[in-house]
């Protein structure tokens, strides 16, 4: 694939736009997958963040394109002594993109929403310790919690918890209407969204006046528009075999950040045989990481052992424990007394779950267990994997952040039931103390590692193509967003 894609590189060098250096006030994305809906608050796919986070949307909080999180619709906030009461303070001026008002109204409504017995929010976890939601006046919210939970304003900081209003809520999947710097402007269904500037946004103007976001999911079509200039910057580039045909040239920038992206095998751990762990176990042994991220991933990429994101301070690198030992994985087969298993494989539509899904079958063959690998469109997927939960692997890339507590749930897609890890991170939540929360997320992630609930293969990285004269994008990716506020071309 590589001989054949170079000389196409270098064909299409000459039509690259010769004006990327030039100053504009609009920029192309490409993003690998278009998302089912724009609601952030009623989806899980990753494709909608990547779009209208912090762009469209904004929440109570926000993450910095660091980590870090920092206020967002509040300005500040306080915390009771007891660490259960949250008081937000709303900034002043804030209105809809129709115009209207942004008060403590919408907030209540929106954290009322997203906790309600019937709603479809991806991450009703984030809102269950919420025991009530008061409005003293406008521009102040009152949360208060079942008990402390040091956390919370990170979990506002989500694209799950960003506000809507009553109003348009109904619409936000076709139609978004947020307080964020830019407006929706249109869906050309499969082909790209638009978003234009916000004139009337209450925070610093953005540079760009337009966006356009342009779904590519063919690595050789990626490239190809990034090389005629068709499309201004990708971020997580399909294509790594052809990023040396960019970083040799001046007219492009490849960086290269770190993501929240957990990839795994997931298992369906209620489905026998899989819920025996020592068929879990035999499957881990079979999967050599290294050779998955060479094959898939042109290289890039971080092994790991837990649901964990290496760049975390509480990361604990426990890839030993399900080190690549297919003898190991045979025996483990013999002692369950599986022999001729075969597995359902589902894949989604990302790079990395195509091409990874290839060679884990083959893996998995080399120790006795046959796949049957169905390629499913992301819609698909989500009804049948995600919601459905009617699969026995699937190759997923977990992109929210620090979400180690979707282990916790025993009604999550992979369907793992342990009260004690449960009570663990009931602990966590309760938690404030910095080094007794570390103790207990390395405690998390041995527990999981050892209980073999799927396969940890590596951490995606976000590996980025751009015209030079583009800068402001993010590098590192601490939340599934393409965050453009900070976004500009040079001068």
């Amino acid at each position: 694939m590589f001989t054949r894609l170079i000389p196409t590189a270098a064909a299409l060098l000459g039509l690259a736009v010769s004006g990327a250096l030039a100053a504009q006030d609009s920029v192309s994305l490409g993003i690998a997958l278009e998302p089912p809906n724009l609601d952030p608050t009623g989806g899980a796919a990753a494709a909608i963040d990547e779009i209208v986070y912090s762009n469209v949307f904004e929440g109570l909080t926000r993450f910095a394109p660091d980590g870090s999180i920092v206020p967002g619709l509040a300005s500040s906030w306080d915390v009771s002594g007891d660490g259960r009461t949250y008081t937000f303070h709303l900034r002043k001026g804030v209105t809809f993109h129709d115009g209207t008002a942004m008060d403590g109204a919408d907030v209540k409504f929106s954290l009322d929403r997203a906790r309600a017995p019937d709603s479809t929010n991806a991450q009703k976890a984030l809102f269950a310790g919420i025991e009530s939601v008061e409005v003293p006046d406008p521009l102040t919210v009152v949360v208060t919690l079942a008990r402390p939970d040091g956390a919370f304003p990170f979990k506002m900081a989500w694209g799950d918890a960003v506000i809507l209003a009553p109003e348009t809520a109904a619409q936000a999947a076709t139609h978004p209407v947020g307080t964020g710097p830019f407006v929706f402007s249109r869906w050309a269904q499969g082909d790209r969204v638009e978003l234009d500037r916000n004139d009337a946004y209450w925070g610093t103007e953005p540079a760009l006046a337009h966006a356009s976001f342009r779904f590519i999911s063919d690595p050789n079509a990626a490239m190809a528009a990034m090389m005629s200039g068709e499309i201004d910057a990708f971020p997580r580039f399909p294509a790594f075999e052809t990023l040396a045909v960019f970083e040799s040239n001046p007219m492009f920038r490849v960086t290269e950040g770190s993501t929240e992206g957990e990839t795994i095998l997931a298992m369906n751990n209620a489905r026998p045989p899989l819920d025996d762990i020592r068929v879990r176990e035999a499957i881990a042994h079979a999967i050599n990481r290294q050779e998955l991220i060479d094959g898939a991933m042109g290289g890039y990429g971080t092994p790991i052992g837990s649901h964990f994101a290496p760049h975390n301070p509480d990361y604990e690198d426990l890839t030993a424990l399900s080190a690549y030992d297919p003898e190991l994985s045979k025996t483990l087969l013999a002692e369950a007394g599986q022999s001729d298993l075969k597995l359902r494989l589902a894949l989604p539509p990302p790079v990395y779950a195509r091409r990874g899904g290839e060679i884990v079958a083959a893996e998995l063959r080399a120790v006795g267990i046959e796949t049957e690998i169905t390629n499913m469109e992301w819609a698909q997927w989500l009804e049948q994997v995600f919601k459905g939960k009617d699969f026995d692997l699937t190759i997923i890339s977990h992109t929210e952040p620090a979400d180690i507590n979707i282990y916790a749930r025993p009604d999550y897609y992979f369907q793992y039931d342990n009260p004690a890890f449960r009570d663990l991170m009931d602990r966590l939540d309760a938690t404030s103390d910095p080094a007794e929360r570390s103790a207990l997320l390395k405690q998390a992630q041995e527990t999981i590692a050892k209980d073999y609930v799927n396969g940890f293969l590596f951490q995606l990285p976000r590996v980025s193509v751009a015209k030079a004269g583009l800068e402001g994008l993010w590098v590192d990716e601490p939340t599934q967003a393409n965050d453009l506020t900070g976004a500009h071309w040079a001068d």
